[in-house]
């Protein structure tokens, strides 16, 4: 399978460590200094969930239109419901998500036999060694296509080539695509130099210790939201197939006290707060970058709701 073709996997992929980022709160206090930093944090809004979905729909739905007009089939990735496409977090207060999903352990067996019978790598595969090679050139410019390269937070740098019908399909969206790559792999790794701070972060780790008691008092005795979600799958290992609904159904039973206990203990609000903290108190030069790119995919979702609609 090659690196162009799309999957929905990469709309999971987050900005932040904890919650969705959406949300917008400080520390509530510091002095002057302190007020003036976090003036020029992150000032643009991430996309939500819902809308990373919809710019990746798009993405797809451009690029099987450019690859039509090359002679191609490329399918659209759409079988995952809206909800079912609703990323896990470490903080869950969705409580009909919970009843319903649990933390999502189905939706992942769903997404992974839709990986595995992928309608575009089996055509891709089933063409003719001259057709599959003309294939990969108008689908991502094939082994002539030009480098993107994006340097790393912590060092090193990720690159991957760019032609073809993805380029076409970036750049409608996003414009230019080079910047694009750059400060989203930027952006989606910065929480690595902020994510051991925020863990242990007394406002934050104060709120975890409330949801614990909490779990408790529920039955549910894990010490953190991403330990109770480690526990529930490793339960259903050791109930292994035969027992699946039984492991399902408790998978879900404590997603839900884990949903009404982040809700009962304000997790989420302690969260964001907190990101917010350190996302705002990285150098400038990350900043910066977090907000184009954050720019760039609010750009991407205005023209993307005018490519295609909301999924159901």
């Amino acid at each position: 399978m090659r690196r162009a073709l799309m999957s929905l996997c990469a709309v999971t992929a987050l900005v932040t460590a904890v919650v969705t980022g959406c949300g917008d709160g400080g520390d509530g206090a510091g002095d002057a200094q302190g007020r003036t930093r976090q003036d020029t944090g992150v000032r643009t809004p991430a996309l939500t969930w819902r809308q990373e979905v919809r710019v990746n729909d798009a993405l797809q739905r451009l690029t099987s239109r450019c690859m039509g007009r090359q002679g191609f089939i490329y399918q659209e990735e759409r079988e995952l419901t809206l909800q079912e496409s609703r990323p896990v977090r470490f903080v869950q207060d969705d409580l009909a998500w919970a009843r319903t999903y649990g933390y999502g352990s189905r939706v992942e067996a769903k997404s992974a036999r839709l990986r595995e019978r992928n309608a575009n790598g089996t055509y891709r595969q089933d063409l003719p060694a001259t057709r599959r090679a003309l294939f990969d050139e108008a689908l991502d410019g094939g082994d002539g296509a030009r480098m993107l390269a994006a340097p790393m937070p912590n060092g090193g740098e990720i690159r991957k080539r760019i032609g073809g019908c993805t380029e076409e399909a970036e750049r409608t969206l996003y414009g230019d695509p080079a910047e694009w790559f750059r400060t989203s792999k930027i952006a989606l790794s910065a929480n690595s130099l902020y994510a051991g701070p925020l863990m242990k972060d007394p406002q934050l780790t104060a709120a975890v210790r409330a949801w614990s008691a909490c779990m408790r008092e529920e039955g549910e005795p894990y010490p953190d939201p991403r330990a109770a979600q480690n526990g529930v799958r490793a339960a259903a290992v050791r109930l292994g197939a035969a027992r699946a609904d039984e492991a399902f159904a408790a998978e879900r039973r404590t997603a839900v006290a884990d949903a009404d206990c982040a809700r009962r203990t304000s997790l989420r609000a302690v969260a964001t707060a907190r990101e917010k903290h350190y996302l705002d108190r990285l150098p400038d030069r990350y900043v910066k970058d977090i907000d184009t790119y954050r720019s760039l995919g609010r750009q991407a979702y205005d023209r993307a709701v005018r490519i295609v609609p909301e999924r159901d």
